[in-house]
């Protein structure tokens, strides 16, 4: 017996070789998503963006709801927990954000609805679902997902700990904590802009020490990512040889 709803589960996800139909799904979904980012590179909106930010928005809403309907197969179980499951992942609350921009379209303008325009780059996130390249980097990342929060949580306390030594040998430098802990930040991550700059040997020194820890910080989940990401290559290689 065909199973439709099972179809439009295989169609939707990401095109396994001959399925003509989710390969020409998959180019739809990739063109609409780069054609619904077309408006951010314009000042003001005309009818031409208008029109793309309604028809886009029907497409992703539709594909929302496709996905739902078929969140059991998705999920690999039957119940209603399994929509409810699906609908807090999170590629389904960025699918989610990715739809309100429309709104704005057909209310009145407010400073709060004039944010959901920035929602449009929740959209950029929908592509990884196309790319079997952004698959494999997304698996990475929610493998290694540990050791990056681990690696996170030493970038603040260094950044707080940096700031807080800064702020109180040269208080006269900064106008407040926030502006102490902005220094930490391009410090670690050794951009330097150079507006807020230590004047005195002991704020220099630290701002030395900063820039050399950060080098070796900021590159941790590099490496990570890396490692991660070539043990998964491997392994998809060695699968295909057996």
């Amino acid at each position: 017996m065909y199973d439709f709803k099972k179809r439009i589960y295989e169609v939707i996800e990401v095109s396994s070789v001959g399925d003509y139909s989710s390969k020409s799904y998959d180019m739809l979904m990739t063109t609409t998503i780069i054609v619904s980012m077309v408006p951010l590179t314009m000042k003001t909106e005309n009818i031409y963006t208008k029109w793309i930010e309604i028809t886009t928005s029907i497409i992703f809403l539709i594909d929302y709801f496709a996905r739902i309907y078929t969140a059991d197969y998705k999920m690999g179980f039957k119940s209603y927990k399994a929509y409810i499951a699906y609908m807090l992942t999170p590629l389904a609350i960025f699918d989610f954000l990715s739809i309100l921009p429309v709104i704005y379209l057909f209310t009145p303008l407010t400073s709060t609805l004039d944010l959901l325009r920035l929602f449009r780059f929740f959209r950029v996130f929908k592509l990884a679902r196309y790319s079997k390249t952004m698959i494999i980097i997304s698996n990475v990342v929610r493998k290694v997902r540990k050791q990056l929060m681990a690696v996170l949580i030493l970038i603040v306390v260094y950044i707080f700990v940096s700031a807080m030594l800064i702020f109180q040998l040269e208080p006269n430098l900064f106008n407040s904590f926030f502006d102490a802990l902005y220094w930490a930040t391009i410090s670690i991550t050794t951009i330097g802009y150079g507006d807020i700059s230590p004047i005195t040997p002991i704020g220099r020194m630290i701002t030395m020490v900063s820039a050399l820890v950060g080098v070796a910080i900021i590159a941790l989940p590099t490496g990570i990512i890396t490692a991660g990401y070539m043990n998964e290559i491997n392994k998809k290689k060695s699968k295909y040889e057996l």
